[in-house]
Formats: structure tokens, sequence, C-alpha cells
């Protein structure tokens, strides 16, 4: 009997639904908020209550779309951490009473391992999956960690953020240029028609693995601040090359990191996963590295690298596995690691 995960996903200010059989992908359903993008950044009690709205047309529409019925699943992953607490109360809450209500059991699920996971999530049967042990650069709006991945269940930080994560830096500098709401998407957009050596800003020199991106925003407003005064224009007339070299800066720090895990541990196989790894420069950066040193690369689809159900659901798929159920008394939690 195949075993199938629905998996829902609620840490942010999107919801999400999906369902795997046996590590294949039936379906997978997100809606998005865009009630966020006026005040420049996520509102958890906008985000919470918009989840409330989303939850059972999104869970109904994904179980519809993989052609199952309710009573067709094994088992529900939910997100449980971290993320934003009222959001994660809802995934965790509906999860809850839909297991009591099937009679079946949840598993909860690590955010950030199911990033790591979500190379595993296979839309066709000969889809290629990394072999353990593998690298994988986990960067988005709240992590940046460089983390060696020995099996689902056995994964160990070499190297983290110790202050902004490279997708704070992005979104941080994108918003005192003016620009909308999350700003990375469109730093990458403006990247591709500037010259990324027009600017140089400030790279860190923070021993071991560990990232750090605080002093390159700083070097970033600084150089905004100090030109502004001269020519009250100079964003609006360097709009582009400014983007093009704060990525160039970042995807340099993030790759230079790499490079030195690769060296310490000897893997032969990178992966990269979060929000940024949708970056066109930071896919093309990680693809080209790997090529010149003779790695294997995985670099997710765009659909898998944002948060998204699917990947909750392969994690709940390894934990199936193990029988590793969750107890109707865990709360959600907002921070934790790996």
């Amino acid at each position: 009997m195949s075993i199938i995960i629905l998996g829902i996903e609620s840490s942010c200010d999107d919801t999400g639904a999906a369902v795997i059989s046996d590590g294949l992908l039936l379906s997978n359903v997100l809606a998005s908020q865009k009630v966020h993008e006026e005040y420049g950044g996520v509102v958890p009690e906008l985000a919470s209550r918009a989840h409330q709205q989303n939850i059972v047309p999104v869970v109904d529409t994904a179980i519809r779309r993989a052609g199952i019925s309710k009573n067709d699943i094994s088992a529900i992953a939910f997100t449980r951490g971290p993320g934003l607490l009222g959001s994660l109360l809802v995934g965790t809450s509906f999860a809850k009473g839909m297991s009591l209500g099937l009679h079946i059991p949840i598993i909860d699920v690590n955010h950030l391992h199911g990033h790591v996971l979500s190379h595993f999530v296979r839309e066709q049967e000969n889809d290629e999956v990394p072999e353990f042990p593998f690298l994988c650069l986990l960067i988005s709006g709240g992590n940046s960690q460089l983390i060696l991945v020995k099996s689902p269940f056995d994964m160990e930080i070499l190297g983290q953020t110790i202050d902004d994560a490279a997708g704070e830096a992005f979104d941080k500098c994108a918003k005192v240029m003016g620009l909308p709401y999350p700003g990375g998407p469109h730093i990458d957009r403006l990247a591709a028609e500037g010259d990324p050596t027009r600017f140089k800003f400030a790279k860190p020199r923070i021993d071991g693995l560990d990232y750090s991106f605080s002093g390159l925003k700083t070097s970033f407003l600084y150089t905004l601040r100090d030109n502004v005064k001269v020519n009250p224009d100079f964003v609006k007339e360097n709009m582009a090359d400014l983007a093009a070299s704060l990525q160039r800066t970042i995807i340099d720090i993030l790759i230079d990191k790499l490079d030195k895990a690769v060296k310490l541990t000897g893997v032969r196989t990178v992966a990269i996963g979060g929000g940024v790894s949708a970056n066109s420069g930071v896919r093309q950066a990680v693809a080209q590295y790997c090529d010149r040193h003779g790695l294997k690369a995985f670099i997710p689809k765009r659909m898998f690298t944002t948060d998204n159900a699917a990947m909750v659901a392969i994690a709940g798929y390894f934990k199936y596995q193990k029988k590793d159920f969750c107890h109707y008394d865990a709360a959600p939690y907002a921070r934790v690691t790996l």
C-alpha cells in the first residue's frame, strides 16, 4: 500500500498544501498573501488571519488535484516551526483536527529540515535525487547555513550567519533603494541590467564557515548616504548598478564559504535551498562553481525554493517510514535550528 502524506505549510505568509505518494508529488497548492506589500514586510496578525481564510480551500484543492480521497491519506505532516507563532498555530491546529477526524497520525516538520529535503521531491519516477552525504547551502530571509547532510535525520550545521541572513541583506538594501516588498526579486531583476563591478561593498572577515551580512548592509547604506548628499537622484540613476554590485558581493560571500566547506569535508555533491536560492545570480554562480570543480549540483525548481508544502510532505514521508509521529500536545515554536 502506498504511503500518502498530506503536507501543510503555514510558517509565514503563504498557505500551502501538498500531497505526496511514496515520494512522488501528486499536487502542490499555494495561496500567497498580497496584503503585506503596502506595509513593506509581513504583518504577523494579518498573516495568521489570512491563513485561517485560506487553509480549508487550499487543503481541499490539494486533495482534489491529487486525485485521492481524504480517506486515502496515511498521515498529515505540518510545519511546527520555526516561523510566526500565529501562522504556525493555524496550520498546527488544522492538522490536529483533521488527524483526529480521520484517525491518522500527525508528523511535525522543522521548516529548515523541509528546505534541505525538498531535493527529494520527485515529479517523475526517474527524477534524480542527491546521494548522501551532500552539502546544502540553505539561504533564506532568516537563515544562511552550510549543512552537511548525512541522512534525512542526520544533519550537521558547519556554519551559519552570526547576524543578518543573505535574504535580509537583499530585502533591507532593497527597501532603502525604494523598491517594493519583497525586495529580493526586484534586486535580481535589476541586477541583470547592471554592472556588478561598479560599486565595491565591504566583505566580512569571519573565521571558519560562519556568515555575516551586517557589514555589507552597513557599507551599502553608507554608499547611498554619501552619494545622495552630492546627487539627490543618485539611487534612481544608478539603480541597476547598485543592485548588480550588491548581488555580486552577496554571491561572493556565499561561494567563498561554500568552497571552504567543500575542501573541509571532501563532499562531492552540493545542493542549495531556501528562498534566496531562487535568485538567478546565486543559481548561476553555484552551478558554475560546481562545474569548475567537478561537483554534482542540485539546484531546485523555483517552486521548491520558497515556502511550500511539498517540502513538508517529503520530510513527513521520511519520518513516517520511521514511525516518528507527533503527540497532540505539541506546540509550535518560533525559533529553532536544525
